[in-house]
């Protein structure tokens, strides 16, 4: 069969209709799931934007050994499998970091189209001449897929689909918000990476935001749907499979007030190498179940409709699209085809991991973005069972430790009262790097409580 994979940056599985929501407006994400198979516990590995895509296209924790930088060359890419297997293998993105700098991202690809508008140096000036709601770049994104679909629709074809919003800035057409924020005035917030009410936003910019961001995903929902409405005319929807992802989510004003992904400021700081250079700084950034629960909507053709509370993870996607397309997973690949979670019985995984690339203090890195970031905290590891959730940075740090099934908005540490739940988890991760490419600098580092 052919197989079409979406990728929605920055979408909280929570946001959509199919998972619970009751008051954003999303009816073809919703539609589509009442046709597949939908995974209630789909989360994040590597975090964020380029590590998820390094996850995706590897099927790899990349985490332990790579980080925000260019596709090595001794890599396994997705791409390049299914086009060895006789597929036309075809791109249509907008997310921004893909090509650039040699990335490395397009390898593999028969056809590679990137919409542009989303990077920081053009997005202001192709926002100014944007007239119409095609326009966008989500929209503009999803025409260029259907265009590639025109073209290729009597080959055999994988195509991968990626826009970057509902990422900030949050600026859809105004009646996308309108719905959810009555006299909308236009008006745009953008996300402090740090508890809102210390940077001076209030309550009401906080709605602005949310509503924004609910507007995005619903015109993300609307372009979807084209495109899915494209298989349809295109006689391609009997023998294409349909795979809907995210990479990550976003808090706005859970746990305290955090209002981003990472917790960040500017400014610079003395003790790092190339100290002159270090334009934003991180600091300890757990990852919660907003940023790491993100929506896998799989319509598979002659499987039905069902869902599943099993466990899954984004180093899954690889092998579940080889699988799809009949193609044997090369024994690189680390993740598990999650195909057979069409069957009632599938267990999935019994524990999984979620984390930024592994850093140490003082560090540099370019993560998120071209900014050349310092590292000033551990950055904290989300291991995962079905029941527990353990957030863990390095040998020292504080740990926190939720009981999902009586604490799901992971508001209260049990850490103490569980110590023998802390151990076993912890034990889990530190075979997991072992078992990984983990430099000895980063194993050391977390090879103890």
């Amino acid at each position: 069969m052919n197989i079409v994979l979406i990728c929605a940056d920055t979408l909280r599985a929570d946001y959509l209709g199919c998972y619970g929501n009751d008051w954003t407006h999303t009816p073809r994400l919703d539609a589509l799931a009442a046709e597949s198979i939908v995974f209630d516990r789909y989360y994040a590995a590597s975090f964020p934007t380029m590590p998820n895509r390094a996850d995706v296209f590897t099927g790899r924790w990349t985490y332990t050994y790579t980080g925000w930088q260019p596709l090595a060359d001794e890599e396994v890419l997705l791409a390049e499998l299914l086009r060895g297997a006789g597929m036309k293998t075809l791109a249509a993105v907008d997310t921004p970091f893909f090509i650039g700098k040699g990335y490395n991202y397009d390898r593999g690809f028969d056809e590679f189209v990137r919409v542009p508008g989303q990077a920081v140096d053009e997005r202001a000036r192709l926002a100014s001449l944007r007239r119409f709601e095609e326009d966008c770049c989500a929209c503009a994104t999803m025409v260029e897929a259907g265009r590639l679909l025109e073209h290729y629709r009597k080959d055999r074809f994988f195509l991968y689909v990626d826009t970057w919003d509902p990422h900030e800035p949050w600026n859809p057409p105004p009646w996308y918000v309108e719905r959810y924020l009555a006299g909308y005035d236009g008006r745009m917030v953008a996300p402090c990476y740090r508890r809102y009410q210390d940077q001076g936003l209030t309550e009401d910019d906080m709605k602005v935001a949310r509503a924004t961001y609910a507007g995005e995903v619903s015109m993300v929902d609307r372009w979807v749907g084209y495109l899915l409405d494209k298989l349809e005319s295109l006689n391609l929807a009997r023998n294409t499979a349909v795979i809907f992802v995210s990479d990550h989510g976003f808090y706005f004003g859970e746990h305290g007030g955090l209002f981003g992904k990472l917790v960040g400021s500017g400014g610079t700081y003395g003790s790092v190498e190339k100290a002159t250079q270090v334009t934003q700084t991180w600091f300890r950034s757990p990852l919660y179940e907003q940023l790491t629960r993100i929506p896998l909507i799989m319509r598979v053709p002659g499987i039905g409709h069902s869902r599943t509370d099993g466990l899954a993870s984004v180093v899954d996607l690889m092998p579940t699209v080889l699988e799809l397309a009949g193609v044997r997973p090369p024994d690189v690949v680390q993740g598990r085809s999650v195909l057979a979670a069409k069957d009632d019985s599938w267990p999935g995984r019994d524990v999984l991991f979620s984390s930024t690339p592994l850093l140490s203090l003082r560090q540099t890195t370019r993560l998120v973005d071209d900014f050349i970031r310092g590292v000033l905290e551990y950055q904290p590891v989300s291991i995962r069972e079905k029941r527990w959730n353990l957030h863990y940075a390095a040998v020292g740090e504080a740990v926190e430790l939720f009981d999902l099934d009586n604490d799901p908005g992971q508001e209260r540490n049990v850490a103490s009262e569980h110590g023998d739940v802390v151990e076993r988890l912890h034990a889990r991760f530190v075979e997991h790097l072992r078992e990984c490419p983990t430099a000895q600098v980063h194993l050391r580092e977390r090879e103890r409580l």
